[in-house]
């Protein structure tokens, strides 16, 4: 079974940085892509960013979404088995909850199936 635990959400003053975190198992780690996800109020789930996994020879091995791009960036800590979301200068809009989620396959395109619980950021002006 795929798990997925999520730390580091909280509420920031507009202009200020999260760092959202998802620990996984190593197996899940160097299997599995992982990506983030956003559910905003009143809004359909947003792709916001993923990674491919340590085997993959995806290239681009990374994708961030236009409406994010320069501000949040994602990373991966292999000794920890855990993928980072950086998020800088937030503003209102940034408001969600932030999902981590991994998919079977190793290139990070495709359908995500495994979810964790959901990190709420909100960022206030």
């Amino acid at each position: 079974q795929v798990q997925l635990v999520e730390s580091g959400g909280g509420s920031v003053q507009a202009g200020g940085s999260l760092r959202l975190s998802c620990a996984v198992s190593r197996r899940t780690f160097k299997s599995a892509a992982l990506g983030w996800f956003r559910t905003a109020p009143g809004k359909e789930r947003a792709f916001i960013a993923a990674v491919s996994s340590s085997d993959s020879s995806d290239d681009p091995n990374t994708f961030v979404a236009a409406a994010v791009k320069g501000r949040f960036t994602i990373s991966k800590d292999k000794a920890k088995a855990t993928v980072y979301l950086q998020m800088s200068r937030l503003q209102a809009e940034h408001t969600a909850v932030y999902y981590c989620a991994a998919k079977d396959g190793r290139r990070w395109r495709g359908i995500y199936t495994y979810w964790g619980q959901g990190t709420r950021v909100t960022a206030s002006a």
